[in-house]
């Protein structure tokens, strides 16, 4: 089921380090042998020389780093045996409460920022997602109300039912592409997204781009909340009279949200919050209902509102004037990228899942055709809901849950409530698990990465949820053309990360990730681009590449100022144009300043594949030999290390 398989996810890549309650943490290996003069690992490291040695004070820092990652594996288990004293309460107060990943103890902030049991490869064990978990996963996703209302934004520009469908095929199908694109660094060397974006961005330069998904997922978190008011509200209306709107008096001061609507909003919101505190593994149970219930509940809508149509629904254009020439086309593009702009942020997150393939191809043909088919017949239920509710009421309804709305209104009897409490209940779960999956464990995700001594998945989502009401959704939300201005603007931000890391990985680095240097800010790492701060000025110039030709037209639709029509229908092919925009202006870069670490000397001229399928079983041996050099700057690529193992794409 779709639950077990989020379930395994989230589980197997949040336990690591972090105590939960009643739960045990799982240690950074232990036990590790000290290597001598006369070995050589995988990489092609040698130790610099055993701890006796009269090194300098860096490698002796080094040593000093290693060993105290060492000890504090020792120092848990005595930990386990007696209470420990502290110095002071504040110490106290900080090692007990403060700090969650208790493997980090007496590791530097800095160090634990590197690598951690969260953030290590996945290694075979945990690698468990065949083809089919992936067709699962997306399945239990399709289904939510912001998928409906996407479908409908082109009814809203005058499209009818199947050129708006043709566009959301259209649109899904270039999402599928661009998911496995950012899946395969993941599927190949079982990295998740705040790691696989060092290399494009540099060591700590990658903390942009993670600050921007967890800004991005707090807005969602708090969108998602608001539209699931809806669903509240006609389960209260269902119960307490229809016209329980109106008895509340309204004081909240919005022209676009009433004291009512806050209220659901609330209540959403405050059943929502239990199951941010649960572990991520245990909240399956809340997938597996959403998995089983909401497909009956959509597919019953669909038919319920086409049976009160009499069988027939609007074919045509449902605004009073349909679009012609050049208008069409642009309406026609305008619902491409509303489609391709939802999930902006689920293309970047791909390495996060992908990280979890049991094959090489268990994230390839399976997201590529089931997110685009999936898609495209949820959004066909919104679509063909909608023009059953302009055939009914004459009115082009945005969100199909304005029509749920109409039946209850129209028709207050005893089945009617049933059918639309029922129904509403359902779209309510389903809401509600589409923004723990997608939102609130994402942000936590990011942000244990960000700070993973003081962070886990818990807090982070807490902290998502807190934050989100600070958001005030409903001035987003208040029309189909806000909420497509409010997609529009995290488009032109997220598409330009991922036109760099794609840029990076397939062109630039064709598919080679060397492992041990991508953990590390030692000088002479190749993620570190020569300079202590880990920052790659050539994302950074080719990131504000694909972000300056959108922001004319940003700056209009957020502030209603008039500008040319040029800029602003480049601003209408917002993701394309970021996309494309960043990874050519990225790729011309490296191809006059080139980047360390590429297996090749021409990016554009040379031939050349490297990506493998790569064992990371000892990776963390590796990397602890690798943090015993004083540098890595005598370190080279070495495709040789690698020609046992076959490449493939």
């Amino acid at each position: 089921m779709p639950a077990d398989d989020l379930a395994i996810m989230f589980s197997h890549a949040t336990k690591g380090g972090h105590i939960y309650e009643n739960e045990e943490y799982e240690p950074l290996q232990e036990n590790i042998e000290p290597v001598d003069n006369n070995f050589e690992s995988s990489n092609g490291y040698r130790p610099s020389g055993k701890r006796h040695d009269d090194d300098d004070k860096e490698s002796a820092t080094k040593f000093a780093t290693f060993e105290t990652y060492e000890q504090s594996t020792y120092d848990e288990e005595k930990a386990s045996l007696k209470q420990p004293e502290y110095k002071s309460k504040w110490e106290k107060f900080y090692n007990e409460h403060l700090v969650v990943d208790k493997s980090t103890v007496g590791v530097s902030l800095l160090d634990s920022f590197m690598f951690n049991n969260d953030l290590k490869p996945v290694e075979k064990k945990r690698r468990v997602w065949s083809w089919y978990n992936f067709c699962y996963f997306w399945l239990a996703e399709c289904f939510n109300i912001n998928t409906w209302q996407i479908a409908a934004t082109g009814l809203q520009l005058g499209l009818n039912w199947w050129q708006c469908w043709i566009t959301i095929w259209i649109g899904y199908g270039f999402v599928g592409l661009f998911v496995v694109l950012a899946s395969r660094i993941g599927s190949a060397y079982h990295l998740s997204f705040p790691i696989s974006s060092r290399a494009s961005f540099g060591v700590f330069f990658s903390l942009w781009p993670i600050i921007n998904r967890v800004v991005m997922a707090i807005v969602w978190y708090s969108v998602q909340s608001w539209i699931a008011l809806t669903p509240v509200s006609l389960m209260l209306r269902s119960i307490f009279g229809k016209n329980l709107p109106d008895r509340i008096p309204d004081h909240f001061g919005s022209p676009n949200a009433t004291t009512y609507e806050f209220m659901c909003f609330f209540i959403f919101w405050v059943v929502e919050f239990p199951f941010l505190l649960i572990q991520p593994h245990k909240v399956r149970h809340l997938f597996t209902v959403k998995a089983a219930l909401v497909p009956f509940a959509s597919f019953g809508f669909l038919i319920w509102a086409v049976r009160k149509a009499g069988g027939t629904i609007a074919l045509g254009s449902l605004n009073s004037v349909q679009p012609q020439g050049s208008a069409f086309s642009w309406a026609f593009l305008r619902s491409i990228m509303g489609c391709m702009a939802n999930f902006s942020t689920m293309v970047i997150n791909a390495p996060d899942f992908s990280r979890f393939s049991k094959s090489k191809n268990s994230a390839l043909w399976s997201q590529f055709i089931c997110i685009p088919f999936l898609f495209s017949i949820t959004c066909l239920i919104g679509i063909l809901v909608t023009a059953a509710g302009y055939e009914l009421y004459g009115e082009n309804y945005w969100s199909p849950l304005d029509v749920l709305e109409q039946f209850l209104i129209r028709s207050y009897t005893k089945g009617t409530r049933a059918g639309v409490f029922l129904i509403s209940f359902v779209f309510a779960v389903a809401q509600l698990g589409t923004n723990i999956s997608a939102n609130s464990l994402s942000c936590g995700t990011d942000m244990s990465a960000l700070l993973p001594k003081f962070i886990n998945i818990r807090r982070g989502s807490v902290f998502c949820a807190l934050m989100a009401l600070c958001i005030c959704p409903w001035n987003m939300m208040a029309t189909s053309s806000k909420f497509t201005m409010a997609l529009s603007a995290y488009a032109i931000f997220l598409s330009s990360i991922a036109g760099v890391v794609c840029a990076d990985y397939f062109v630039v680095r064709r598919g080679y990730i060397k492992l041990t240097h991508i953990y590390s800010h030692q000088k002479g790492s190749f993620y570190m681009y020569g300079n202590r701060f880990g920052i790659n000025w050539r994302a950074l110039v080719g990131y504000l590449c694909g972000v300056g030709p959108n922001l004319p037209g940003f700056i209009s639709s957020v502030g209603d100022i008039p500008i040319s029509d040029g800029p602003m229908k480049l601003y209408y092919l917002n993701y394309w144009m970021g996309y494309a925009f960043s990874f050519v202006s990225y790729v011309f870069l490296c191809y006059f300043f080139p980047v360390p670490g590429t297996p090749v000397n021409n990016i554009l001229k040379d031939k050349g594949w490297f990506q493998r399928w790569v064992n990371v079983e000892e990776f963390e041996e590796e990397w602890r030999t690798a943090l015993r050099k004083k540098d890595l700057s005598d370190d080279v690529v070495s495709i040789a290390e690698h020609s046992h193992e076959k490449t493939f794409y």
